[in-house]
C-alpha cells in the first residue's frame, strides 16, 4: 500500500451539531491524531459527499467518517476500492443521550477516536484469487427438487453435473398416480408430469447426467470443489446442491397400529403405488377396497418415533381418499387425525373430500386389531369409538430426510446426529488428515450421522454435513434458509424440511440463487453470508503458530485443514469471515488485513478513562454486528436513553472475541466488560452458528484471570441480545451500571 493519507469527516447534521461541539471533535482529531476534520451540515448529501471525492482524487486513500450508523447509508459512503471506517455519532450518541451533555460529548469524542486509532491499524484486504475458478454447479439427486434444480441453474447459464444414485431419474414421483393440487382451483388431484420434467432436464444441453452414481469424495471449497465419483472419474464443481429427498418412516416400528400383522394394513407410500397400478385390492385376498381408513400422524409427533410433522400426510391421504372416490363413489373413507393440517391452498383439497363424502373423525388411535378394527379415542364424545368393517388401514407415515445414503443404518428418531463435547485430543478418522488434534479447551460440535457420507467430505470436522433437529440438514432458519454449515453446499427439497411437490420445486429456485451466488463469490475472492462481498480473508503467522489446532477445531465452517506438518491451512472461500478462528489462537497469530486482535486492543485503549476520583466509570460493551448492534441502532432511533458510561465496540461475532481484549480493557482501567450477542444453542439464532456459544466457553475460563488480577468475577459478563431488543438492551446495560457502580472502580485507573 502506497502513503497511508487519511481523511476524516464530520457531520452535523440530524441533530448532532447541537448535540455536541463540532469543534471540540475537530480538535481530538487535530491534537491527538495530527488530522485535518472537515465538518460539513449534510455529509450524506451531494455535497458532502462530493467534497469526500474531491479529496480522493487528491490523494486521500483511506476515509474516516463520523456520522450516522455504519449499517445506514453504505451506498452514500462507498468509496471502492477506498476503506472507508465509520464513527457512530447519531444512533449511539446524540440520539440516544442528552444534548449538550459533557458526557454525551465524552461519548461523541470516544468514538471519534476509536475510529481514529482503527485506521492505521487496517488496510484494504486483497481477495483471494489463486488459480482457476469453476462456475459449474452439481446437483446431487435426481428426484422432484433435483431436477428443478438443475432446469433453473441451467437456465441462469451455468453448467450442471446432475448425479442420481439411482439408475433412474425422476425419485420418489414416479411411483406416484396424481399429484397435490398446485394449480387454481387447488380442488383436486393433478396429473403426475414428472416425466414432463424428466425430459424438460435431458433435453437441457447444460445438463449433464449420470445416474447409477454417487459421490465418494470431496475436496476443495468454493469455486474449486473437486469431486470424486463412484465411476472413479474426478469433476471439479463450483459449488454443490443436496436434493437427495426423503424416505417413509420405518413402519415395522409401528406395531400397535396393526402394521406387519394384517396384510392389508400399509403406508401411505405402498397405498400410493397401488393407486397408481389401478384400482386398489386388498393384499389378503385380492377384492377390491371398499372401506379404507387413513390413520394420520403414523409415528408422526411423537416423541418414541417422529417428534414433528411431516407437513404433507393430511393432504395425501386426502388426495388419495379423493382418488378413491373418483374411482368408486360407493367407497367409504375415513379420515382419523388429531390436527388436519391443510393451510393455505389446501383447504380447498380439504373442501373437496368433505363435499365428497369423506368422513372426519377426530382422535387418535389407539390400536388397529388383527380383523382390521381401528380403536378411536375419539375426542368429540370423549370415549373409545371402534371403526370396523374396514377393507384396509392406510397409515399416513411420515417424511425422513435422506440425510445418509441408505447402504448405513437408517438415519431416524434415537440416532446420535451431533456430538457435542467431542474429546479434542482424540484422533479424527477422516481420508486425508493425519495426526491427532490437542486440547482445545473449548466444546466443538462434529457431524456424527449414522450411515454412508452423501459428499464424503474431506474436512477435518469429519465426511458428513451437519445436521440438527431429526436427520434435516442446519440452516439459519431465521437468516439463511439453503445453507449449510459448509460453505457452498446447499441444501433444499424434503432433505431440509417436510415438504410437497410444488414447494420443493421453489425450494430448488432458492438454492440454485444462493449457488449461483457462491460460484461468483469466490470467484471474486468475496464472502458469501453473512458478510457478503468481503474480500478479507484470514492469515496466520506460521513462524509464531504453536500448532494448538484451537483454529482448525473451532471453526463453525470447516475452512481450516492442516498440513502434513499439522499447521493450519486456510481454504480461503470455506471462510465465512467470522473471525472465530481469531478469537480462537492464544498467541494472537491470526488477522485479517481489516480486522484483528491488535485492532480491537488498540481501538478499546484509545478511550479516555476517568480516574476514581471523577465517580464516572467507563464500561466496554463488545458487541455483535449482527443483532446487538442493529438492536442498539433501533433504541437511539426510537430515542431510547442509556448510560453514557458505556463505550460499544463492534465486533464481526463474539467468537471472534480474544481473551486478551478482555484483559487489555481490564489492565486499561475499564471497570465492567459486557459481551453482547446472539443466543447460543442449537436452535441458534448465532449467524456464525456457534460464535456465541464459543464466547461463552471462553468466558467461563476469564474466572481465573480476574482472580490472578485481583478483579471480581462479576465484572465481566455476557448478555444475550436480539435484533428485536431495542426496549430491552438500554435497561440490561443500565443495570450493568448500576452493578459496576455497586462493586467499585477497577484498581487498575491510572496505572
Amino acid at each position: 500500500m502506497s502513503e497511508r493519507k487519511t481523511g476524516v469527516y464530520l457531520c452535523s447534521g440530524c441533530g448532532i451539531g447541537e448535540a455536541v461541539s463540532m469543534a471540540a471533535l475537530e480538535g481530538v482529531a487535530k491534537a491527538e491524531y495530527k488530522l485535518e476534520a472537515k465538518t460539513h451540515a449534510c455529509l450524506c448529501g451531494d455535497e458532502g459527499v462530493g467534497i469526500i471525492k474531491a479529496d480522493i482524487e487528491a490523494g486521500v486513500n483511506q476515509v474516516v467518517i463520523a456520522a450516522c450508523s455504519s449499517r445506514v447509508m453504505t451506498d452514500r459512503f462507498g468509496f471502492e476500492p477506498i476503506q472507508t471506517l465509520r464513527a457512530d455519532l447519531r444512533e449511539k450518541v446524540t440520539w440516544s443521550h442528552p444534548a449538550g451533555d459533557e458526557d454525551t460529548q465524552a461519548l461523541a469524542e470516544d468514538y471519534l477516536r476509536m475510529a481514529l486509532a482503527q485506521a492505521p491499524k487496517i488496510k484494504a484486504p486483497e481477495p483471494w484469487q489463486e488459480g482457476d475458478f469453476s462456475t459449474r454447479i452439481l446437483v446431487l439427486g435426481g428426484g422432484v427438487t433435483g431436477l428443478t434444480a438443475a432446469k433453473e441453474a441451467a437456465a441462469m447459464g451455468h453448467d450442471v453435473l446432475l448425479l442420481e444414485q439411482s439408475d433412474r431419474l425422476g425419485g420418489r414421483a414416479c411411483d406416484s398416480s396424481k399429484r397435490l393440487p398446485h394449480t387454481p382451483p387447488y380442488a383436486q388431484p393433478e396429473p403426475n408430469d414428472i416425466d414432463a420434467l424428466v425430459a424438460a432436464v435431458r433435453g437441457q444441453s447444460k445438463v449433464t447426467v449420470r445416474t447409477g452414481c454417487s459421490v465418494t469424495k470431496t475436496e476443495g471449497m468454493p469455486g474449486k470443489f473437486t469431486i470424486t465419483l463412484s465411476d472413479g472419474s474426478v469433476e471439479m464443481v463450483g459449488a454443490i446442491i443436496l436434493a437427495t429427498g426423503w424416505r417413509p418412516y420405518d413402519a415395522t416400528k409401528l406395531g400397535h397400529l396393526g402394521y406387519g400383522a394384517s396384510p392389508d394394513v400399509v403406508t401411505n407410500v405402498e397405498f400410493e403405488a397401488m393407486l397408481k397400478a389401478g384400482k386398489p385390492s386388498r393384499k389378503s385376498n385380492g377384492q377390491p377396497v371398499k372401506s379404507v381408513a387413513f390413520v394420520q400422524c403414523a409415528g408422526s409427533r411423537d416423541p418414541d418415533h417422529l417428534p414433528y410433522c411431516s407437513s404433507i400426510c393430511c393432504a395425501t391421504s386426502l388426495k388419495q381418499a379423493l382418488e378413491l372416490i373418483e374411482a368408486e363413489p360407493a367407497t367409504n373413507a375415513y379420515v382419523v387425525y388429531e390436527e388436519m393440517r391443510t393451510p393455505g391452498t389446501a383447504e380447498e383439497l380439504y373442501r373437496s373430500a368433505q363435499a365428497a363424502g369423506v368422513v372426519f373423525i377426530k382422535g387418535k388411535v389407539k390400536g388397529v386389531g388383527a380383523n382390521l378394527t381401528v380403536t378411536v379415542a375419539d375426542e368429540l364424545v370423549q370415549e373409545d369409538v371402534p371403526l370396523s368393517g374396514l377393507d384396509m388401514v392406510v397409515l399416513a407415515t411420515g417424511m425422513v430426510p435422506n440425510s445418509t445414503n441408505p447402504d448405513g443404518e437408517a438415519l431416524e428418531v434415537g440416532a446420535e446426529l451431533l456430538v457435542g463435547d467431542v474429546d479434542p485430543e482424540a484422533p479424527i478418522a477422516v481420508a486425508g488428515y493425519c495426526g491427532d488434534a490437542p486440547a482445545a479447551h473449548v466444546k466443538r460440535t462434529q457431524a456424527a450421522a449414522p450411515g454412508g457420507s452423501l459428499l464424503n467430505l474431506q474436512y477435518r470436522q469429519g465426511p458428513h454435513l451437519p445436521v440438527l433437529h431429526d436427520g434435516f440438514s442446519d440452516s439459519h432458519y431465521i437468516c439463511f434458509p439453503y445453507e449449510t454449515r459448509r460453505t457452498g453446499i446447499y441444501t433444499c427439497g424434503p432433505v431440509r424440511r417436510p415438504m410437497d411437490w410444488a414447494e420443493a420445486a421453489e425450494d430448488a429456485s432458492g438454492a440454485v440463487l444462493k449457488a449461483v451466488q457462491a460460484v461468483r463469490s469466490a470467484s471474486a475472492g468475496a464472502a458469501l453470508h453473512p458478510r457478503v462481498g468481503d474480500l478479507s480473508y484470514p492469515k496466520i503467522n506460521l513462524n509464531q503458530c504453536t500448532k494448538c489446532k484451537r483454529c482448525t477445531v473451532e471453526c463453525p465452517f470447516g475452512a481450516i485443514d492442516e498440513n502434513a506438518e499439522t499447521y493450519p491451512i486456510v481454504n480461503a472461500t470455506r471462510c465465512r469471515r467470522c473471525g472465530t478462528c481469531m478469537g480462537a489462537c492464544p498467541v494472537r497469530t491470526i488477522s485479517f488485513d481489516n480486522y484483528s486482535v491488535d485492532m480491537l486492543s488498540t481501538m478499546i485503549k484509545a478511550v479516555k478513562i476517568p480516574d476514581e476520583f471523577s465517580g464516572k466509570p467507563r464500561i466496554l460493551i463488545i458487541a455483535c454486528e449482527n443483532d446487538a448492534i442493529p438492536a442498539l441502532d433501533q433504541a437511539g432511533i426510537k430515542h431510547n436513553t442509556w448510560s453514557a458510561h458505556v463505550r460499544v465496540l463492534p465486533v464481526r461475532c463474539l467468537g471472534s472475541v480474544s481473551l486478551l481484549c478482555i484483559s487489555d480493557a481490564l489492565s486499561a482501567g475499564y471497570d465492567g466488560v459486557m459481551l453482547m450477542g446472539c443466543k447460543p444453542g442449537d436452535d441458534y439464532q448465532c449467524h456464525f452458528v456457534k460464535g456465541s456459544a464459543m464466547a461463552a466457553e471462553r468466558l467461563s475460563k476469564v474466572g481465573d484471570t480476574l482472580k490472578s488480577m485481583m478483579l471480581e468475577p462479576e465484572r465481566v459478563v455476557q448478555v444475550e441480545a436480539a435484533i428485536a431488543d431495542a426496549d430491552r438492551l438500554p435497561v440490561v446495560i443500565d443495570k450493568y451500571v448500576e452493578q459496576i457502580l455497586a462493586i467499585g472502580f477497577n484498581p487498575f485507573k491510572g496505572f
